[in-house]
């Protein structure tokens, strides 16, 4: 039996849970949880904002741990290993993403905590394809919080081949925008960072940001005119879209990784007289995480974190609630 912490109901309380995985699958592995990261993506899910929670429910998909049992088909890892866990717990395999190593893009993956189980326990299931090993070096307490946020904003970077003389601009100095500071900074880009935070503005320049723009000051975006190759939004609430896409080049990109809700009002002029584009993206494949940790542990890339005790999830979940957090809040056990 796996004991965790699981919701009966939405937004209801996570309360202890035991439940039987059942045999061990032939492509999976069984790690026993050192870390788990609490992510946004766990608070919709609690609240079923998505339509697609199942209770009783167990979260926590920013998973690292020891690997102690493996499936027999899986020979690229062993008992022992310290693996990262992150969205997705499985592919098809088969399909054209699959198949061309585009694995986040698989039209069924497996979600860590859709259907499934996830880390807010003492041990957790996948398939050995959507783990990483860990490469040495990693701050370890910090890693988890890299295999959602983390890639989410690193992604972009790999699909676009993105060039380090690029100017960025990051919109939003949260739980994703203050590890992208990191990220592009080390990838050698110029940084600003967007904040309609006073308070953040100094923190968000020792992250990495070379320069900061009060997002909230319409003068001061409009001077950002024709500025950015790229603009990285990690929020999640309505902007003026068309403000931002005046302030990129020609050819430049908006591209969205916050989960939004509302529709977007961009006006097409914009996009047809300077060829720009809007684009979002996913988590990343497994090579891309595993591209994305080594690239972190090089360059000393780590989230800052607030650590709680497994037992005290319920109160990790209400400082996650309170915006408070600075800037991801983790598990142990």
């Amino acid at each position: 039996m796996i004991k965790a912490y699981a919701a009966t109901e939405a937004g209801g309380p996570l309360k202890p849970f035991e439940y039987d995985p059942g045999p061990l699958g032939r492509q999976e592995v069984e790690l026993d949880v050192e870390y788990c990261g609490i992510c946004h993506s766990d608070l919709s899910m609690l609240n079923n904002e998505w339509g697609m929670s199942q209770y009783p429910l167990v979260l926590g998909h920013e998973v690292v741990g020891i690997i102690n049992s493996i499936g027999e088909d899986v020979k690229h890892l062993k008992v022992g290993d310290r693996v990262g866990l992150g969205w997705h717990s499985g592919y098809c395999g088969t399909c054209s993403p699959c198949l061309t190593g585009d694995q986040n893009l698989c039209l069924t993956h497996q979600g860590t905590i859709v259907g499934r189980h996830g880390g807010f326990a003492e041990q957790v299931r996948a398939q050995a394809a959507a783990t990483v090993k860990l490469p040495e070096g990693l701050d370890v307490a910090g890693a988890g919080p890299l295999l959602c946020g983390g890639i989410t904003v690193f992604n972009p970077l790999v699909q676009f081949g993105l060039k380090p003389t690029a100017r960025v601009g990051v919109i939003g100095i949260g739980g994703l925008g203050h590890m992208a500071l990191q990220f592009l900074r080390a990838w050698g880009c110029e940084v600003t960072a967007f904040t309609s935070s006073d308070a953040k503005i100094k923190e968000a320049l020792e992250m990495g940001a070379h320069r900061t723009v009060n997002s909230r000051d319409s003068k001061a975006l409009a001077a950002e005119v024709g500025r950015f190759d790229l603009i990285l939004s990690t929020v999640n609430v309505k902007l003026d879209w068309n403000a931002y896409m005046g302030a990129l080049k020609p050819r430049g990109r908006l591209h969205l990784v916050g989960a939004t809700l509302e529709p977007l009002d961009i006006g097409v002029f914009s996009l047809i007289g300077g060829q720009k584009e809007v684009s979002g993206s996913p988590v990343g494949s497994p090579a891309v995480i595993a591209e994305m940790l080594e690239f972190a542990a090089r360059h000393g890339i780590k989230p800052v974190v607030e650590i709680y005790p497994m037992d005290q999830v319920n109160e990790a979940m209400d400082r996650l609630r309170s915006g408070k957090a600075r800037y991801r809040i983790v598990l142990t056990r």
